[in-house]
């Protein structure tokens, strides 16, 4: 693990146990240790209303070979990397998927990313523009990736949710 990652995860770490976040971290399950990692998708919708930021759900499984594929390419990217210090990131291999339907909202194929607002709701527009018209939250490639997580810093960067509104502030 690098400088730079080492003291992320000790700064997210310190951050997290601040907020009575846990389990602190998350495993990786292979998409990258350089990567912070929520522990579960309760801590992670909990860490992004706190800190207002999106996140970004990866649902897959370990007998997966799609998911295989891209495990690596995830793991190696330099521009994922970078931006994942925006969102609050959650992985959630095999039985750790949600029930909900929610969490499906074209189908149960995987690997499947969603992006959620920093309050938790899962934002529908935020899919692979490149892929598929039936599995709009199947991605293959980082570049992919990259690109909605732009889309989604783009959209969540003008919504403060830690400010009160004008009305409501004392005069």
């Amino acid at each position: 693990m690098n400088v730079v990652g080492n003291f992320t995860r000790a700064f997210l770490g310190l951050v997290l146990d601040t907020v009575h976040c846990s389990p602190l971290l998350g495993k990786d399950n292979g998409f990258g240790k350089d990567y912070v990692w929520a522990g579960s998708l309760e801590s992670g919708v909990q860490i992004a209303s706190h800190h207002h930021k999106p996140l970004m759900v990866i649902i897959h499984k370990s007998w997966c070979k799609a998911c295989k594929n891209l495990k690596p390419k995830f793991a190696t990217s330099p521009e994922i990397q970078s931006l994942s210090q925006h969102f609050v990131m959650v992985n959630l291999v095999d039985d750790e998927e949600p029930e909900s339907s929610s969490f499906a909202p074209d189908g149960t194929y995987i690997p499947r990313i969603l992006f959620l607002s920093p309050t938790g709701k899962i934002d529908g527009d935020i899919i692979n523009e490149e892929g598929s018209s039936q599995h709009r939250y199947f991605y293959s490639k980082p570049e992919q990736i990259a690109k909605s997580m732009k889309k989604a810093l783009q959209k969540y960067k003008h919504e403060r949710f830690d400010e009160v509104p004008k009305s409501n502030r004392s005069k």
